[in-house]
């Protein structure tokens, strides 16, 4: 089995986190939604969400992939803890995939993981990446990176293709009928 980190902080931005796990859960991925604080997250536009762990505790966890949502003031959150820096380099150390969407490969930046490899991200950050492709997803090796919530549930089904196959992929958009 699959497993997942989807990291939360708060200010996070709802359609990015809970799709992404939605989908990659239909995939039968464990996916674990990993909390910077404790209790209830608020997101950007005042959705709650109760994360399943906190990050201290699957620090020394082992991942298939580590996924950041955007979301302001969520993505600054994530940029300035520490331990996010840590997995990600941790992840990028031992090939893993890694994952940003929108604002969160800021985030990525700042942990040193970027290297100037073609991303995407949203277009209110874009001036801020020298290899920035303004396509809605961007994969380059074991980094998969996307714009904005519109690109949601592409950028998720994506996840699923690499993770598990065309065909695993297909089978849950059978359930969800996305257009991808």
């Amino acid at each position: 089995m699959k497993k997942i980190l989807v990291t939360l902080a708060p200010g996070f931005e709802e359609i990015e986190t809970i799709t992404v796990v939605d989908i990659l859960r239909r995939a039968g991925a464990r996916v674990t939604l990993a909390a910077t604080v404790t209790g209830v997250l608020e997101g950007s536009r005042g959705i709650k969400v109760a994360p399943d762990e906190l990050l201290e505790a699957v620090m020394d966890k082992e991942f298939d992939l580590i996924c950041l949502p955007g979301g302001q003031p969520g993505t600054d959150n994530l940029k300035n803890d520490s331990r996010i820096e840590k997995l990600l380099q941790k992840m990028q150390n031992q090939g893993k995939y890694i994952a940003a969407i929108c604002a969160a490969p800021l985030v990525l930046q700042k942990a040193g993981v970027l290297k100037d490899r073609p991303m995407t991200c949203h277009p209110s950050v874009q001036t801020q990446f020298d290899a920035f492709i303004d396509d809605r997803v961007v994969i380059d090796g074991n980094l998969i990176t996307s714009q904005s919530p519109g690109t949601a549930m592409e950028f998720a089904m994506k996840l699923v293709e690499i993770l598990f196959g065309v065909d695993r992929m297909k089978k849950v958009n059978a359930g969800v009928l996305a257009q991808i």
